[in-house]
């Protein structure tokens, strides 16, 4: 069991270290309470020492927010061209920018809430957060330490799948679970609710990499008779079964847990892979980096044998990886022809969310240029 170690009195103590993102347990861990002024724990904080507060809760949330406006200070220094020097290309923008986040992820995790049995925080002022923690961790019988920068995501989680994502070719809500990706981009969701079924598409449709099970709700409102789910995550599967059951469609779509395909072949076959090649630094970026792209090389390589003669596979992927130059579209194209697919048709969107038109945004040029994209692909033959 990972555990957390710190001397407080004069007397060594030691707790359960939960991180959800994967972090270890640090090993430099110093008290810290309301007389800590912001400057000293950002230093403390850089150099790898972690504050396990012992004050009030609501000034810890000051202190991290007080945390970030340096951070960001540094960061927009770091922003400013220097003279002479050749203008970074868009994949050393995106590795600058995935190393920036990684050391303000690490940097911010260093502000520690000590929780008792029960996921109670022993703090002035501390919220009720019982629900949002066994949502995340489950139960707790014992004494434990996370960091608060955690908390407040499984908070932020909990009030997503409380209050769920509007979706607009359901006329209902999706409630996501904590570490799997909420549907708010919505013009993937669109894109499937709106692509000409194959013949006999409306018979049986599989789900590859399920999530929450939106995508699955969406065929089976169009009318496909039975949806195969699948997923590995043991998350994902449980939100989308309540997703499913909350919709009414429990008797259409079933969801297992599988690597991939399930048995069989299908005349129609869905899968919305993570959109960009990367190793994820922690849970939740499953759903946006695919190591090697392995699941995208693993759905484009047994998908002829899973369809049924004349069935159509659907890839839905977003060609911000191209203008990041992390993949390339003959890549792309290479894979499918490779795997013994041809292209049927492909169905376009630009993406509406915030980022796409955020000048500020570090990867604006590429966002600014991005387009998602259902492929319809079939066994070529």
């Amino acid at each position: 069991m990972n555990q957390i170690t710190w001397l407080e009195g004069g007397t060594e103590h030691s707790a359960r270290w939960r991180s959800e993102s994967g972090w270890p347990a640090p090993k430099k861990v110093v008290a810290a309470d309301d007389t800590m002024n912001a400057d000293t724990a950002y230093r403390l904080a850089l150099d790898g020492t972690a504050l396990l507060w012992r004050g009030d809760f609501q000034n810890a949330r000051q202190l991290l927010n007080a945390l970030v406006r340096r951070i960001d200070h540094k960061s927009e220094r770091a922003k400013r061209p220097k003279p002479g020097k050749a203008a970074a290309t868009p994949t050393e923008l995106f590795h600058r920018h995935r190393l920036q986040q990684l050391q303000r992820a690490r940097t911010l995790a260093m502000l520690l809430i000590p929780f008792d049995a029960g996921h109670t925080i022993p703090l002035r002022r501390a919220p009720g957060v019982i629900d949002a923690c066994n949502e995340a961790y489950g139960p707790a019988g014992e004494a434990y330490v996370a960091s608060l920068r955690e908390l407040l995501g499984l908070i932020g989680a909990h009030e997503w799948r409380r209050k769920g994502v509007r979706i607009p070719a359901l006329d209902a809500s999706i409630h996501p679970w904590y570490g799997v990706f909420s549907p708010v981009r919505g013009e993937y969701v669109e894109l499937v609710a709106q692509a000409p079924l194959p013949p006999h598409g409306t018979k049986l449709a599989f789900d590859i990499g399920a999530g929450t099970g939106v995508l699955s709700a969406v065929l089976a409102r169009r009318g496909v008779q039975r949806v195969v789910a699948t997923d590995m995550d043991a998350r994902a599967l449980g939100c989308a079964r309540e997703n499913i059951a909350r919709l009414g469609l429990s008797s259409q779509v079933e969801v297992h847990e599988a690597d991939l395909f399930p048995e069989g072949r299908a005349p129609l076959v869905v899968c919305n892979p993570p959109w960009l090649p990367g190793k994820p630094s922690s849970a939740i970026e499953y759903a946006i980096y695919d190591p090697d792209s392995r699941m995208l090389k693993g759905f484009l390589g047994g998908l002829a044998e899973h369809l049924e003669p004349g069935g159509e596979g659907w890839l839905v992927l977003s060609d911000l990886a191209e203008h990041l130059g992390l993949r390339s579209r003959e890549q792309l194209l290479g894979w499918i022809a490779g795997a013994g697919l041809e292209v049927v048709a492909r169905h376009d969107i630009r993406p509406t969310h915030a980022k796409a038109s955020d000048p500020d945004d570090p990867l604006h040029a590429a966002r600014s240029r991005e387009v998602t994209s259902l492929w319809r692909l079939r066994a070529a033959g």
